[in-house]
């Protein structure tokens, strides 16, 4: 199973962040219980409004479809996202990678 880096870039709307965001983490709450997000959480620093999420699947497919169906994809506040495959190689959850 490979490991992706998911970075998401949100938009200055931040009515429709607000309403969604429960509906977005009850999202995420569904992939960590099937394995498949390992963490994620918005970039602390107000100068950079997105995320970095990472997940474990098999493939890239797999986590184009995630983000396709996140609650704020849908909704328009990510105004761009990358996927980019990660091959950790040490640290401490290095073992549950």
């Amino acid at each position: 199973m490979a490991v992706y880096a998911v970075t998401y870039t949100y938009t200055d709307d931040d009515a429709t962040l607000d309403r969604v965001r429960a509906e977005h983490r009850e999202y995420l709450r569904g992939l960590v219980s099937q394995d498949l997000l390992v963490l994620s959480g918005p970039w602390a620093s107000g100068e950079l409004p997105g995320a970095l999420l990472l997940f474990q699947a098999d493939d890239r497919d797999t986590i184009e479809e995630i983000v396709a169906k996140d609650p704020f994809t849908e909704a328009g506040v990510v105004s761009e996202y990358s996927v980019t495959e990660w091959e950790p190689v040490m640290g401490t959850l290095y073992g549950e990678l």
